[in-house]
């Protein structure tokens, strides 16, 4: 009998009709014999919907929360009637979703009367994407006569750290208790049904588990149960050598390694954040990125016995867009210990992430790229913070550049990789305006102008033949 944790994402869930879909798919495979535990994201959405919300109720706008509740109300309704058939079933569940959405009302109405939003009360507010999910997927599990249960990752047993909104796993602890508390259905063949993204504290305080958090929910089912694979259910075949809607002959990578699906996080929702995929790295469970839409297809697996082949030495090659980059001069920063500690620490107190950073031996010039929504802010805070100080003599900016990351486990140690990607590029008439690469030599990522992403990432996807024969 294969163990199987199974992780729905919001696209999976985003309808009824998808939700029943599931049902039908997790029944297949539990008459095959396969143990099953389920994970889901909000419906495809929510979360957003959620997050706006917190941010007109921190402001005092109780007037939107009436009609906010009957949306998110009605929305749900709608999947669970159409995902369940049992009418007992539905009633059942719609009694759920009301109650749990006559709480949500209360929190908002709450934060609105204090006119403050903390880290605490934005994962409260958040979880409750995922607690209406859940109940809905349990229905229609029901509905196909499937034994199955569900839980919060609270009630399952997932405890983090007190950090809010990127907490972490204490997995002592939660091994103890996802044993203790879903082992025992498995052995029962019952389905438990776990909401992904969040968690809790020790003293039961709601948390969410950040970025790539629901695949993360897998990947900590999948260590603590000692499951045989982790799926993640998506709405694509897996990881793809570049976007097909940039190269359209773009193939399917059906395997990688930990340490190549690590580097392809920028890649996009699609991909999973690292801190996702630790759990399973630690316990060598393989993960499959699969399409709920055509099961019928191996999907992308990733894991530990991954054998690359040599002759591919550049494995996929993606688009970043939606950035901008920043150059900070001065000629007093050059020999001045501190000098790059001071400009990453005004961004970081300003919640302002840096994704790459390139700078000359000579130090008198940094260049690093942020996400292109966040430049006016970075701008402003940096131009308070250094200029008029002896190191910093200008800030400047580009607003219309995109990322170009090309990845490969064979990069490493293979002489003229870069030689080959920035002649190819060359050849287009496209000009790089900032490189840089790691020590694991896995990823080599540069800067062009947006209006030329496009063109970069076909240029290297010829030159180095990643298209289907």
């Amino acid at each position: 009998m294969k163990k199987v944790i199974m992780k729905f994402g919001g696209t999976s869930v985003a309808t009824g009709e998808k939700i029943k879909n599931l049902a039908r798919l997790v029944a297949d495979y539990a008459r095959q014999d396969y143990t099953i535990a389920i994970v889901v994201s909000a419906l495809d959405g929510i979360t957003e919907q959620l997050i706006e919300a917190t941010e007109k109720a921190e402001k005092g706008k109780a007037d939107f929360i009436h009609l906010f509740k009957q949306q998110i109300l009605e929305r749900h309704f709608k999947a669970a009637k159409v995902a369940i058939e049992n009418k007992k079933i539905l009633k059942e569940i719609q009694d759920v979703i009301q109650a749990i959405v006559d709480e949500l009302e209360k929190v908002l109405i709450g934060i609105c009367y204090l006119k403050e939003l903390t880290p605490k009360s934005s994962d409260y507010v958040l979880s409750f994407g995922e607690r209406l999910a859940a109940p809905i997927v349990y229905g229609a599990l029901r509905d196909v006569r499937l034994k199955t249960q569900y839980f919060s990752g609270k009630e399952a047993g997932i405890v983090t750290d007190s950090n809010f909104g990127e907490a972490s796993p204490l997995m002592d602890v939660t091994t103890h208790q996802l044993k203790e508390r879903i082992e025992p259905l498995l052995e029962d063949r019952i389905i438990p049904v776990v909401t992904g993204f969040i968690a809790a504290t020790q003293e039961g305080v709601i948390t969410t588990l950040g970025r790539g958090g629901s695949d993360q929910t897998g990947t900590i089912l999948g260590a603590a149960l000692a499951a045989d694979e982790i799926w993640i259910w998506t709405d694509v075949d897996g990881l793809m050598t570049a976007d097909p809607r940039i190269v359209p002959n773009a193939k399917l990578l059906h395997e990688l390694s930990y340490q190549e699906a690590a580097e392809m996080a920028i890649f996009g929702a699609k991909a999973m954040h690292p801190k996702a995929l630790e759990p399973a790295v630690k316990s060598e469970i393989p993960v499959r990125i699969r399409n709920v839409t055509n099961p019928g297809s191996p999907g992308t697996l990733i894991w530990k016995n991954h054998v690359a082949d040599k002759a591919q030495v550049v494995k996929a090659v993606a688009l970043i867009g939606d950035v901008a980059m920043i150059n900070v001069t001065g000629s007093g920063m050059v020999g001045v210990p501190g000098s790059y500690a001071k400009i990453l620490e005004v961004l970081g107190k300003n919640s302002i992430n840096v994704m790459m950073i390139s700078t000359a031996v000579s130090e008198a010039n940094i260049s690093f790229i942020i996400r292109r929504n966040l430049l006016e802010r970075a701008l402003s805070t940096l131009e308070i913070a250094l200029l008029g100080k002896n190191a910093f003599t200008q800030v400047s900016y580009e607003d219309d550049v995109c990322v170009i990351a090309t990845m490969g486990a064979q990069m490493k140690g293979t002489k003229g990789v870069a030689s080959r990607i920035f002649t190819a590029v060359a050849k287009r008439g496209i000009n790089v305006r900032m490189i840089a690469q790691g020590s694991s030599e896995l990823n080599i990522s540069f800067v062009v102008k947006e209006e030329d992403g496009e063109e970069t990432v076909r240029a290297i996807h010829e030159e180095f033949e990643l298209y289907e024969n």
